[in-house]
Order: structure tokens, then sequence, then C-alpha cells
């Protein structure tokens, strides 16, 4: 099973800030053992979420440096709070801030809200792995055509 937990990235706008959509659904697999009866999306899932789009800010300021080649890994979790809890139909606005970035890593505060309220926060750290194996690159180049356009082809 994969966890991609991001539907739409609304903007990117390296070095600075990106904003994406994660639409909870009932039918996320997830749901099926957290918790039978009362489905609660899992706070890891929240910070998994954060990290992907903090990720995706991260590598795309490298890219504007000249760095295709790097994948940001994340190494740390600070200062996460959680404070409402996510359930299905809920659609959170997911947003993430760098705070600092080097050829060696960066750093990023990222926020998730409902409906306006923060349901969670993190300071969120990462490492560069350099990525060259050309398929890892062009499954990498598909997903973010289609956070940005919704569709896997190049504009």
């Amino acid at each position: 099973m994969r966890y991609i937990l991001l539907d739409r990235i609304t903007q990117l706008s390296p070095p600075e800030v990106a904003h994406g959509i994660k639409c909870v659904s009932l039918s996320d697999d997830i749901f099926a053992d957290h918790f039978p009866g009362f489905p609660v999306l899992p706070g890891a899932l929240i910070l998994e979420s954060l990290a992907q789009l903090a990720g995706v800010l991260l590598e795309a300021t490298m890219r504007l440096r000249g760095r295709h080649d790097l994948h940001a890994l994340l190494t740390m979790a600070d200062r996460v709070k959680f404070r409402h809890v996510v359930r299905p139909g809920d659609r959170l606005e997911l947003e993430a801030r760098v705070e600092r970035v080097t050829e060696d890593g960066g750093q990023a505060q990222a926020w998730a809200r409902n409906e306006g309220k923060v349901v969670s926060e993190a300071q969120l750290s990462f490492a560069f792995a350099q990525v060259t194996n050309p398929a890892v690159l062009a499954k990498r180049r598909e997903y973010l055509n289609i956070w940005l356009t919704g569709s896997a082809e190049e504009p």
C-alpha cells in the first residue's frame, strides 16, 4: 500500500510557500481499522501529508538553483501538535513555508487546517538524497504533474 497523501497542490511558490489539499474519504484504506465505528485519520498520516507538501516545496526550491536530482527525505518532526480530530468528509488545507534550505537539506514549518481551524502543525526537517534512476525521476515528475494539474502529462 502506498500513502500518497496529497490530492492537489494549489500553490507552489518556491522558495517561500506551498499550499495543498487532502480530501479525507471514508473509502481510504486506513479507516477499516482506525477506528471501527469511529473513523479518525491517524496523526501520523496528517504529518505525512504535511511532509509530502513540504518536501515538494524544498525540492522545487533546489530546482530553482539548478539541482533537479534531489529528493527530500523527512528526518525529523519537531513541535508537532494535533489540535483536532480529522474525520471522513474533512478537507485538509495544507500549508508549508520554507525556513531554510541548503544542498544538504532544509526545514519547513507546516500547518493542516480544516474549515479554517488548525488541526495540526509541525516543524519538519529534511535531508536531500541524490536520485539518478530515470524511472524514479519520471515517477516523481508524474506525481508532481498530477498534483499541480490533475494530469500526468507534461504541461
